[in-house]
């Protein structure tokens, strides 16, 4: 819309000036996105109008059926803010015309789909997400509006943002970062309790602050500590090694590069550059997402009664805070490196007749590092979140000095460890088992406080269908640290494996990882049984289902129903009811997984031995079961982070593997980055002020009705746009959602946010709302809104299949479609339909809001409104 303003004023100006060579550049510049077309459309009708367009705004006398609306005059020389808008109402014209403005879901689709059409064009936007019509309906606003009301299709394409090319199949490797990032944001609600709140989510960012240190560890064990200073120092493993041969002593003739400390400085480059690389992903996608401002509107007093902080004007724009959390993870990055990189050198300096100068730089530089450790983690407590405005600043000298003040650390560091020490040789491993152990004690003791504030912030507000009682946020912070010990922990036991290829002529990795690859086994088992559990769950819950499928297909005619057709849909109808029993799954195994762990660290510990050396002079059957959960334990972690690997490679290459990571993403990156800056970026920031740009600008051109229909996910991204609009535009709004995890999902795995009271404020704010879901969804679902809110926003379940068997209607056998074309659906158009007549232009008369049209299956009324 703003696009084509600004051709109509080039090319007019053009013409005005007589300008070929202007004209045609301004032309030039619009030409490829399809406004050109409406800039002649708009002008050849302003010649036979006199001149006058549509979007000017008209007099007094030429609006003679139109009231004037109150306080929305504006002087003639104010200048608007930037990302601002005026009230809808101000100068919107009312043509009639009803539009519906369609979101994709997870996995994505082309506008041709969604349209219906093999011919799109796009409207607004760019590559990466954009707005698209059929070509016949480009220039909809210049004709008169469908006799019938039948609205104008927009599609808003955004798959793009998570499963465009194949380098965002790499961020496969940053699945750990995503999965803390989402523990922020499944806090139980909670009311008058900041302190509280806030206690959480530094509790989550000091989680996600572990595991950047822990990958960053990883990494130094591996270049450091396995290659630098194990292998190169020995002999054999250098032989069998010849890329490491100009670091190995006995190879090079004590080359200048093979002294100890030289060698660790050189490996140092590896998780040096690791960090810069996540530094650099970053602050690149931070440009791209995170920096979309959204809309700004000046506050109405009816946006105080929205019950979630979706509605809050800097929800979407994490600028600040992303900057501030990237900035003290890249120096916790770099000083990590600098402590293992200087820890050898000291404790040789240290030792008694160590160089007495050196010994002293040992002490300065233990200081610095303990006083970066600090400002690092200040730096992450100091500042959450900031949502009830929109946070322009940005702390840039914070951002500059920090990371390169822990950089110039790690140089110095380089040099002080370099430094030529006669005498000194590699023996043993780095000290990097109280590295480990630290962080696994520190993660353990972060999930422990976390799980007791949840609980506090439950009890004061139980919600009975949130997730785990409002255990769902330690939970998945638990798997989160997993997820981050087993990569860790496979990079190290992969690369020590192949290091060690003759066999016992390095010590490996440290022991505390070796008793973690040893408890997977026991969690595998764990897995299994309760798959086992699922498995039985499905049987019953189909058995049950029978009787429901033949009642609901039952006909006047009494003859009987295919059998296996009806065991198939009651099959479909079971496996979809598995969703309802995740929290379950990830209760137990989040549980056992936390015991285990804490096993596996009182064993190293304790024994400072690997278990199947530990396990000597027990009973042969403890002995035999360590030594074969160490070896399994091995294998599996090793083999899970190949398959990582393998699976991000395919992805790159393979754009139906894309697709599939991409639905991941889909779920997974729909929060902002609030704890962990090196996650997956959050591509709501760009679709949320896209939708809500999108709204707002045509309702306030056009003054016509709009509804927002969503598809899974694409329901999610709709209700979290019409929480960001101004409420009186919201109540112009009407919304139709069909296979939605507004409840069944979010709902419960994030009540803060989409619990019943935010759903049901949603409900009165909108003008009407409805849902439609079937049984056979194994996302969708009923938004479940308490009391006679319910029935009014859900649809009873539509039938899926629509016939059991074969009729005149459907002479072939119809599809089990699950989450898939609800609007194949005869309800969805129904649905719309009725949606659209109880929406009322700008500038109609007053008066009451058509009623509701029953339909098949109806349930309560098709809809409501809220004004």
């Amino acid at each position: 819309m703003y696009g084509a303003r600004r051709a109509e004023i080039l090319l007019s100006r053009a013409a005005t000036s007589r300008s070929r060579q202007a004209a045609r550049a301004a032309r030039g510049k619009y030409e490829q996105s399809g406004e050109v077309r409406a800039v002649e459309h708009t002008q050849e009708r302003a010649a036979r109008t006199g001149g006058r367009d549509r979007t000017e705004q008209p007099n007094k006398a030429e609006r003679p059926n139109k009231a004037e609306p109150p306080n929305e005059t504006k002087p003639p020389n104010e200048t608007k803010p930037t990302g601002e808008t005026e009230s809808p109402s101000a100068g919107a014209t009312t043509t009639g015309m009803a539009l519906e403005l369609l979101v994709h879901g997870v996995g994505g689709a082309t506008p041709e789909k969604m349209l219906n059409d093999p011919r799109t064009v796009r409207i607004t936007g760019d590559d990466t997400a954009a707005v698209f019509r059929r070509v016949d309906d480009a220039g909809a606003e210049d004709r008169p509006a469908d006799p019938e009301g039948a609205p104008v299709r927009e599609a808003y394409v955004w798959c793009n943002l998570t499963s465009g090319n194949g380098a965002r199949a790499l961020w496969l490797l940053l699945l750990p970062f995503m999965v803390v990032n989402l523990a922020h944001w499944m806090r139980p609600p909670a009311r008058d309790r900041q302190g509280t709140v806030r206690f959480h989510g530094l509790l989550v960012r000091l989680a996600a602050l572990s595991l950047t240190v822990l990958l960053v560890a990883a990494a130094c064990e591996v270049a450091l500590d396995l290659a630098a200073w194990q292998c190169a120092g020995t002999r054999a493993c250098a032989e069998s090694h010849s890329w490491l041969g100009f670091l190995s002593p006995a190879r090079s003739d004590d080359g200048w590069w093979s002294a100890p400390g030289r060698r660790l400085a050189l490996a140092a480059v590896v998780p040096a550059a690791l960090t810069g690389l996540l530094w650099f992903l970053s602050r690149r996608t931070w440009s791209a997402y995170e920096s979309q401002r959204p809309m700004a509107h000046a506050p109405e007093p009816s946006e105080e009664n929205i019950r979630t902080a979706l509605g809050r004007p800097g929800f979407w724009y994490g600028r600040r805070l992303v900057a501030r959390l990237r900035a003290a993870h890249t120096a916790a990055g770099l000083l990590t490196v600098a402590a293992a990189l200087g820890s050898a050198a000291a404790r040789h300096d240290r030792a008694p007749g160590g160089p007495a100068v050196l010994a002293t730089l040992a002490e300065v530089l233990y200081a610095a590092l303990i006083a970066g450790a600090v400002a690092v983690v200040w730096v992450v407590c100091r500042r959450g979140r900031s949502e009830r405005r929109l946070d322009r600043e940005l702390d840039a000298r914070l951002v500059r000095f920090l990371p390169g003040g822990a950089l110039a650390l790690l140089i110095l560091t380089a040099v002080y460890a370099g430094w030529s020490r006669p005498g000194w040789k590699s023996a043993g491993r780095l000290p990097g088992d109280m590295t480990f152990g630290a962080l696994a004690l520190f993660q353990g003791t972060v999930v422990i406080v976390l799980a007791a504030v949840a609980h506090l912030l439950y009890r004061a507000h139980p919600d009975p269908r949130a997730a785990m009682r409002g255990f769902a946020g330690p939970a998945v912070t638990t798997l989160a640290c997993a997820l981050g010990g087993v990569m860790s922990g496979g990079v190290s036991q992969r690369v020590a494996d192949w290091l060690d290829g003759t066999g016992g002529t390095i010590e490996g990795p440290p022991v505390l990882l070796t008793w973690q690859a040893s408890v997977i086994p026991a969690v595998l088992l764990v897995v299994l049984g309760l798959a086992g559990w699922l498995a039985r769950q499905t049987l019953r819950l189909r058995r049950a289902q029978l009787a429901a499928v033949e009642q609901d297909y039952a006909d006047s005619s009494g003859a009987p129903l295919d059998a296996v057709r009806t065991r198939r849909i009651a099959g479909m109808r079971a496996m979809a009811a598995l969703t309802d029993r995740a929290p379950r799954i990830v209760g137990i195994t989040s549980a056992v997984t936390l015991l285990l762990g804490a096993a596996a660290l009182i064993g190293a510990r304790v024994t400072d031995d690997t278990p199947g050396e530990a396990s000597y002079g027990a009973y042969v059957v403890l002995r035999g079961a360590a030594q074969a959960a160490q070896a399994l334990g091995s294998w599996l972690i090793g083999f899970g982070f190949l398959l990582f690997v393998t699976w991000g490679r395919r992805a790159y290459k393979d754009p139906a593997a894309r697709r599939t990571i991409g639905i991941l993403w889909d779920v997974g990156t729909f929060w902002p980055r609030a704890s962990h800056p090196f996650a997956p970026p959050c591509y709501a920031e760009r679709a949320v002020p896209d939708l809500t740009w999108r709204i707002a600008t045509w309702t306030e051109a056009t003054g016509g009705r709009l509804v927002l229909s969503g598809h899974s996910q694409g329901s999610v991204l709709a209700a979290a746009a019409a929480w960001q609009l101004k409420p009186s535009v919201r109540k112009r709004v009407a919304l139709l959602t069909y296979g939605s995890p507004l409840e069944r999902l979010y709902g419960r795995w994030f009540p803060a946010h989409f619990g019943p009271a935010a759903l049901t404020s949603l409900h009165h704010d909108v003008a009407c709302w409805r849902n439609l879901y079937r049984l056979t969804d194994p996302i969708g679902g009923p938004v479940h809104l308490p009391g006679d809110c319910g029935p009014e926003v859900d649809r009873a379940p539509l039938k899926d299949p629509l016939a059991h068997g074969r009729d005149r209607e459907h002479p072939l056998p119809s599809p089990v479609l699950g989450h898939s074309d609800y609007q194949a659906d005869p309800a969805f158009a129904e649905e719309r339909e009725e949606l659209l007549a109880r929406l009322r232009p700008t500038g109609a008369p007053a008066g009451p809001l058509p009623g509701p049209r029953p339909g098949p299956g109806a349930q309560g009324s098709s809809g409501r409104s809220s004004g």
